[in-house]
């Protein structure tokens, strides 16, 4: 199964973000009651036997860079940074049979834009412009770090952008039912800091993997800590419990009574690039569960 999406990008003056945080939305109560059915449907079929996966989910990536220069420190990324950045996107997501190619690339200088500004009209003028089916990703200027912009679109939809005052590494919308032309239509997808791309200047954050967490949300993850050590969590039943986000890289660190040491290896925690490794075969499903059901129809 195939679609297309698209990535905009943008570069700014240099600086750096405190900690790694992430501005996904929390989930609505309708999404977190898809999020049980998936878990029970999920788990249903691991009893049956029926869990595997046999097709590969191929994502085509367009690259759109918004700047407020044509020069690195306006917000320009090289050809080369976004096939780097790509690169990384397929180690950490290819052990799982989702891959993603890079379709085509653009760079626009509007500094309205690569400040976040006009955001839905920005995201309507690219996606008026495609056919069904392909996503999109930007990337916006930032105020002080570079920005880099990762999103996805259902049918058309344009990826999240970057914001001038933005206080974290990034953001993505989770797969929903959206009707063709409404606001959340265009909104769908990610928003990265450029600075995290592999080589940027984002200390602990620069080897390209907020970009891998930021599409984890877009396939439908849920951050490990979501709901801390009560309740469902992130309703997926193989990430342990973990009472709050994870800094860094702290082995061994276990802040829940429950099985398992917190999951700081887990691409949804918010620990360093370097800290990161895996996703669950439980997240993996869910992938594929979202994706059957949300994305997988605009190929």
């Amino acid at each position: 199964m195939q679609i297309r999406s698209a990535l905009l990008l943008g570069l700014a003056a240099s600086g750096t973000v405190a900690h790694r945080g992430c501005g996904a939305p929390s989930p609505t109560a309708e999404q977190i009651e898809i999020a049980q059915h998936f878990a029970a449907t999920e788990e249903a079929a691991r009893i049956a036997g029926n869990s595997s996966r046999k097709a590969p989910i191929s994502v085509n990536v367009y690259f759109h860079v918004l700047a407020s220069s044509n020069s690195a420190s306006g917000g320009y990324l090289s050809a080369t940074t976004l096939d780097r950045q790509l690169d990384t996107m397929n180690e950490a997501f290819g052990p799982y049979n989702i891959q993603f190619t890079k379709a085509g690339a653009d760079w626009t200088v509007n500094s309205n834009w690569a400040n976040d500004g006009s955001e839905l009209t920005m995201k309507s003028t690219y996606n008026s412009t495609k056919p069904p089916g392909i996503a999109s990703e930007y990337c916006r200027n930032p105020k002080g770090p570079q920005e880099r912009c990762i999103g996805f679109e259902q049918r058309g939809l344009t990826c999240d952008s970057f914001v001038n005052n933005m206080n974290y590494l990034g953001y993505c919308y989770f797969p929903t039912t959206v009707t063709t032309g409404s606001t959340d239509f265009y909104y769908d997808g990610c928003t990265v800091l450029s600075s995290t791309v592999p080589g940027g200047p984002e200390t602990n954050y620069n080897l390209g993997m907020t970009s891998v967490h930021e599409v984890g949300h877009w396939f439908g993850l849920y951050h490990t800590f979501q709901g801390g050590c009560s309740g469902n969590g992130d309703y997926v039943a193989d990430t342990p419990a973990e009472a709050s986000e994870a800094s860094g890289c702290p082995v061994g660190r276990d802040t829940c009574s429950s099985a398992g040491v917190d999951p700081i290896h887990n691409y949804m925690d918010y620990t360093y690039d370097s800290c990161y490794e895996e996703f669950t075969p439980g997240q993996v499903t869910r992938i594929n569960s979202y994706w059957d059901t949300y994305r997988a129809s605009f190929q």
